[in-house]
């Protein structure tokens, strides 16, 4: 009884401080409008049993990048979105969205199981991601894009302990089992829950060059493995 109080007030804790900082990025944006005019938006699609590591991976990486890059959290309905880690998180709802973000971020999670016949929820990521610069996806989140026809002739992988079921998400997606993250034009798709973060900083060496980027990967103390077309997790 006791553990599940100290559970219960731990979430209620977490949830009052990711609030707080919610609160005060919005306090900041409109204190600083020049600044978040200059930025690119990611926006991060959010749904319950959302992958931890898929969001707040590359969250932290993008994230500290704040005279570049600006986060934000959707969901089709808005409000707080949590996972089975139960880790909670602050969205705004879909609709509200009134500039296009340059760059969407799909994660994965047990949710992707139940998103893929969401079809509310595939058309938003459709006419987003039809609409932005680049589209990231983590680890089974690339089975929404499958679904939603974006991948339909690229190149594309996955979570490699997933991987069956992914393909079976999109039949005209030429699927890697092999590359920790993959790259077709726009779209970049990485396999299972960290190579999120392996993939972030190959986007970033793409947009700012390897030295940038390897200097992020620094600051937080993180080996990147910088080869994406060999992943140590290969599906069967």
């Amino acid at each position: 009884m006791k553990q599940k109080m100290k559970a219960s007030t731990f979430q209620i804790f977490l949830f009052i401080q990711i609030a707080i900082l919610t609160i005060c990025f919005k306090v900041n944006a409109q204190n600083n409008p020049d600044q978040m005019e200059n930025t690119k938006e990611i926006a991060f699609i959010m749904f319950d049993d959302y992958e931890t590591l898929d969001v707040f991976g590359p969250a932290e990486i993008f994230g500290r990048l704040v005279d570049t890059y600006t986060l934000k959290f959707y969901s089709l309905e808005g409000g707080v979105i949590t996972n089975r880690h139960s880790v909670p998180i602050m969205t705004e709802k879909l609709e509200t969205i009134t500039k296009q973000p340059e760059i969407i971020l799909v994660p994965g999670g047990l949710g992707t199981r139940k998103e893929v016949d969401n079809t509310q929820l595939l058309n938003e990521i459709k006419k987003l991601s039809s609409e932005s610069d680049y589209v990231l996806s983590v680890c089974t989140g690339s089975a929404l894009l499958a679904k939603a026809g974006l991948l339909d002739g690229k190149k594309a992988t996955s979570n490699k302990r997933a991987f069956s079921w992914v393909e079976t998400q999109g039949a005209d997606v030429n699927w890697d089992k092999k590359a920790r993250w993959k790259i077709d034009g726009k779209y970049y798709t990485s396999s299972g829950v960290s190579a999120g973060m392996d993939m972030a900083l190959g986007f970033l060496a793409d947009r700012h060059g390897i030295d940038f980027a390897r200097k992020v990967a620094k600051e937080i103390e993180y080996n990147w493995t910088e080869d994406k077309d060999n992943d140590n997790f290969v599906a069967e």
